[in-house]
């Protein structure tokens, strides 16, 4: 026998002795199956509530404008909301939305967009060059007397090291 069919063999017995004899464990936590596997019962549709809201804002400094309205049967929500666009247009959304066709939207626009040139930045300065709040300033104190002399050297006259070079 060669190294092959004996690594082979070697092989099929150790499959042969590792096949499990019974079947497998079941899967899960061991828990039993419930009695009524349909538990889930779709919740209760209630009525819609009826409302009607509606809010403005306008803040000409900030140039904001926007507003809202809405009001409902219970049934079918319609409403309308509108916002003024960077561009000047003023955007508007008319809907209705009810549980039958969804959430239906018409967009219309107003006025026309412009454009206009940018102006280039040119800060103006908030305030002037501080005043002088001063005057001269007035010696407080006489010109004092000098308390030095004369300085005198405090080095001795250099030595000659070297003699004279010898050409």
């Amino acid at each position: 026998m060669n190294a092959k069919t004996v690594v082979i063999l070697s092989c099929l017995v150790a499959l042969a002795v590792g096949r499990p004899d019974s079947p497998p464990a079941p899967v899960g936590y061991g828990y039993e199956e419930p009695e009524h596997p349909l538990s889930y019962h779709a919740p209760e549709k209630h009525e819609g509530m009826p409302f009607d809201f509606a809010y403005d804002v306008k803040d000409s400094y900030k140039g904001v404008d926007f507003g809202h309205n809405s009001n409902s049967d219970g049934k079918v929500v319609t409403g309308e909301y509108r916002v003024v666009l960077p561009d000047g247009r003023t955007q508007i959304v008319t809907y209705t939305a009810d549980h039958y066709n969804g959430y239906q939207a018409e967009v219309r626009y107003e006025g026309e967009a412009q454009y206009p040139e940018p102006k280039p930045y040119a800060p103006s300065p908030s305030y002037g060059a501080p005043k002088p709040t001063y005057g001269a300033p007035e010696p407080t104190y006489e010109e004092p007397d000098p308390v030095y002399g004369t300085p005198a050297p405090t080095y001795e006259e250099p030595k000659a090291l070297y003699g004279a070079p010898d050409h």
